[in-house]
């Protein structure tokens, strides 16, 4: 028994380490939600509870046979067969907290029913006089529900995370085969061999590569809510008082002067504003051919206001998607902050393909700017800054600017061809 203890010990101690390390992670982990920090912190508790159990359950089968001991085996197995299916089930309602997962509930209840009942009848197994374990009629009903679990444990992750990088699939199956490599290797071992089973010690691994994976899949939550309110600033910062104000009064004065194009302005204005509206519903990329129409119909009405300016389009690649206002935002910087001062101010939209790239170019011969203050807190920058982000996260892809004051901007952006793939 010495030896036994000896060689366990450490798998013990580093597998307390691991829950007390991960304690800690979940309480300060800003990412979790309250919720599934609950369920985080009870799993934390009932593994632990199982390598008690274990330690436990291993001091009695190493004791001598008499009634006492027999009964506190009983009831430290029984206890383990009910917990397992209980992590299993709250690995299940941590994937998933949108449905009650009802039927895995009813087999853990199931599974607790008759272990509780064991304690009193021998269904399930029996510790003999002289302290053996012995099978009952039911002694695979916790492995057979465990199965159960398992399976659909799997099911609702490839359902709920079906969207993800098939890269990241890779951690919770490997999950599923520690535990499963636990069961077999606990099968061949004998009643005396270590303190803490092949099992508890899948679980206790599990738990902790389960928790990182799962804090993946909340910090990609995070990055979306995220991207969500940044909709509600480019919708801010796109619909600009001053825009609408002056185009209602470029409106007023062509009433008078020349009431078709009025009608004809008043149009675009309409399409515009609603197309900015569309676009907060956006989560996904659109068209090229979406934006492009958006950009236009924009740089229409601020053509009419500003004769002295012109916006063109030089597009040789069309066929890809792109986050909802990426061009026009650029296009709106180029006019307002730039060529408006020039005499015959420009500005030129470019979209090609350049090798693994498709690139889009927003040129102008403005007055130009200090790249370093699209950095910085300008409120005349967030268009770019907005745009920088979700090129960034939706697409993998990049926005470079080059301006020099006096002589006009470029702004370049390029979304990796692989990307469109993958869509």
């Amino acid at each position: 028994m010495p030896s036994a203890l000896h060689m366990s010990m450490p798998f013990v101690m580093i597998c307390v380490v691991l829950l007390a390390v991960l304690l800690v992670l979940v309480a300060v982990d800003r990412y979790v939600q309250k919720e599934r920090r609950m369920i985080l912190m009870v799993l934390i508790g009932l593994v632990f509870s199982l390598i008690v159990q274990n330690y436990m359950e291993w001091t009695a089968v190493n004791s001598a046979p008499s009634e006492e001991v027999v009964r506190r085996r009983l009831l430290l197995s029984n206890y383990g067969y009910i917990v397992r299916p209980v992590i299993l089930l709250l690995y299940c309602r941590l994937v998933d907290l949108k449905h009650s997962h009802f039927a895995a509930l009813a087999l853990t209840a199931g599974n607790f029913l008759l272990y509780a009942v064991n304690s009193f009848t021998p269904i399930c197994f029996y510790i003999t006089a002289d302290n053996h374990f012995a099978g009952g009629p039911l002694s695979n009903t916790c492995l057979v529900v465990s199965v159960i679990l398992l399976v659909y444990l799997m099911y609702i992750i490839i359902n709920s995370y079906r969207h993800i990088e098939k890269r990241e699939f890779w951690l919770p199956f490997t999950i599923i085969w520690f535990i499963t490599v636990g069961v077999i290797l606990d099968y061949r071992m004998t009643d005396s061999d270590q303190v803490i089973t092949y099992l508890t010690i899948a679980v206790v691994g599990s738990t902790v590569f389960f928790y990182i994976w799962l804090h993946l899949q909340f910090v990609r939550e995070h990055e979306e809510d995220l991207i969500a309110g940044q909709r509600m600033k480019i919708m801010v910062s796109q619909i600009q008082p001053h825009f609408l104000y002056n185009t209602l009064a470029t409106i007023q004065t062509l009433c008078e002067i020349d009431p078709q194009k009025a009608s004809e302005v008043t149009e675009r204005l309409a399409v515009y504003l609603r197309q900015n509206l569309e676009s907060l519903e956006e989560t996904d990329r659109i068209p090229l051919e979406k934006e492009l129409e958006h950009t236009r119909i924009y740089s229409e009405i601020e053509m009419i206001r500003f004769p002295n300016i012109q916006v063109l389009y030089d597009i040789h690649d069309k066929d890809f998607t792109i986050p909802a206002l990426t061009i026009q935002p650029m296009v709106e910087n180029a006019i307002r902050h730039g060529v408006r001062i020039r005499k015959e101010g420009w500005v030129r939209v470019i979209v090609r393909r350049a090798k693994d790239w498709h690139e889009i170019l927003v040129e102008d011969n403005g007055r130009g700017f200090d790249v370093h203050a699209a950095d910085n807190n300008d409120p005349s920058h967030i268009g770019i800054r907005n745009v920088r982000e979700r090129i960034e996260k939706m697409c993998g892809g990049e926005l470079r600017i080059e301006s020099r004051p006096g002589e006009g901007t470029s702004v370049t952006i390029r979304i990796p061809v692989r990307q469109e793939v993958q869509q």
